[in-house]
């Protein structure tokens, strides 16, 4: 009986190295600016072309400003950009030039056009690609020299990890979304408890999911040290999928889903690894740290030093000293100074709607510097479509470009020194916002709550 990892591994092996790796057929490379351009080099410097420019798709959106997209400030970051449009003129790739309709972030664009689709492999140059694996796909992340390997022979040489799952059952309290419950997950597994390992997310709450949710679910497997992480295709995929830019028409649809209704694991499949977590065991989350794992219910406290290891609690306090908060405290109510909502985890439409739902008819605390930023220009649309834009004005924030943004400091949108943010983004390491910010992670209910309160709050109170 076999998983639905292996069932996709397994289709697309071109052979297996004796000893060794599996060489395994990518469907999809994604290349965006900062790690590409020294696989196009090798490339160059060896006289290979790209062999299959169909199946890659390219767009800048690291170093994309959210304020304004005519120009590049940072020399380094506009290089990048540059290099990137010039590499996909001379391979022949498709680009999704900076400030047009098609960018935004790759891990956002993807499934919203319909180039991730079930069964497919994917494969980026950046740890989130794992994204992808909420439509159904082996969605993995990977190194410089493997993204010259996929351009050169559309194939990559990978040991095959092992098989977890997880799953969730039950119903979601009131005000808990899929960010609280990656961040629970990641609590109880660690950043680490997931390594080696390709996870797959089932039971009733991922069936009753959506699918902006199981995007943002699945972009955080890799926070817990997984390789991949895989949600089977159902009807509210299918759905989703349906009608998008790439995916299938008419017969080919058809014949699409009936295989794609076969990409599930079998009754008696056997996974190396498997745990399961009750929904109503989830409330809303924060963390207190410098990585993703480090958090906490948002009424709980911060852990003391003597409830942990002592080598735990040497990490702990270094933690605890960098965010400059205290064993033992709640943070509830804490002051903040800025609010992100936005990146590949929560730039979609439902979380601009998420956040709409809290703030309209209040006002953002003029203590707060906010940065709202869509993860696509389709999606920066719907927000306009659906009037959410006034909502947003109306409570004193402003709609901004899509881009990465805040979620890391390649742009101009960084959180100062010492300043502390609450994100809807995926990682709070020291100074990934900016050197010296402060990072909580959150879901965009919580961060919308704090951005109107100015301090930490329960959005359960708002």
């Amino acid at each position: 009986m076999n998983t639905l990892f292996d069932k996709i591994w397994d289709s697309h092996i071109v052979q297996v190295v004796e000893d060794g790796p599996t060489q395994l057929y990518i469907d999809r490379l994604y290349a965006h600016e900062v790690t590409s351009p020294q696989a196009f080099d090798t490339l160059r410097d060896k006289g290979i072309k790209v062999f299959r420019p169909d199946h890659v798709i390219a767009m800048p959106d690291h170093n994309t400003p959210s304020d304004q997209q005519d120009h590049i400030d940072d020399p380094i970051g506009k290089k990048q950009v540059d290099t990137l449009k010039a590499n996909c003129e001379e391979f022949g790739i498709k680009h999704f030039t900076m400030g047009t309709k098609d960018n935004g972030i790759i891990h956002v664009v993807g499934p919203e056009k319909g180039l991730s689709l079930p069964g497919m492999t994917i494969v980026c140059g950046d740890s989130h690609t794992s994204t992808h694996g909420a439509v159904g796909a082996l969605a993995m992340g990977i190194g410089t020299s493997e993204v010259a390997q996929v351009l050169a022979s559309q194939t990559i040489l990978q040991s095959k990890p092992k098989s977890m799952r997880i799953n969730i059952e039950g119903e979601l309290q009131k005000g808990v979304t899929a960010k609280d419950v990656a961040l629970y997950i990641m609590a109880q597994m660690t950043t680490s408890g997931a390594t080696g390992y390709v996870v797959e997310y089932a039971g009733s709450t991922i069936r009753n999911m959506s699918m902006e949710g199981r995007l943002t679910l699945s972009n955080l497997s890799i926070e817990m040290g997984s390789r991949a992480g895989i949600i089977a295709p159902d009807e509210t995929t299918f759905a989703y999928l349906k009608g998008r830019e790439y995916a299938p028409k008419g017969e080919a649809w058809d014949k699409a889903v009936a295989y794609w209704k076969t990409l599930k694991s079998d009754d008696n499949a056997v996974f190396d690894k498997e745990v399961t977590y009750k929904a109503e065991d989830i409330a809303p989350r924060i963390t207190y740290g410098t990585n993703p794992g480090a958090g906490i219910a948002i009424d709980g406290t911060v852990p003391t030093l003597d409830s942990v290891s002592a080598e735990e609690a040497a990490q702990l306090k270094s933690q605890l000293d960098y965010m400059q908060f205290a064993p033992g405290e709640k943070l509830e109510g804490k002051p903040v100074d800025y609010v992100f909502l936005g990146a590949c985890t929560n730039g979609r439409i439902e979380d601009f709607r998420a956040f709409a739902s809290i703030v309209k008819g209040k006002k953002k605390a003029d203590s707060v510097v906010a940065w709202l930023v869509p993860g696509s220009w389709l999606v920066r649309q719907q927000i306009i479509d659906e009037g959410i834009d006034k909502i947003l004005e109306e409570a004193g924030f402003e709609l901004r470009l899509p881009s990465c943004s805040a979620c890391l400091a390649m742009n101009p949108d960084k959180v100062p020194a010492g300043k502390l943010a609450i994100s809807t983004s995926n990682r709070n390491f020291v100074g990934r916002q900016g050197p010296g910010a402060r990072t909580i992670l959150a879901s965009p209910l919580t961060v919308a709550a704090s951005a109107i309160t100015g301090v930490i709050t329960d959005p359960r109170k708002v």
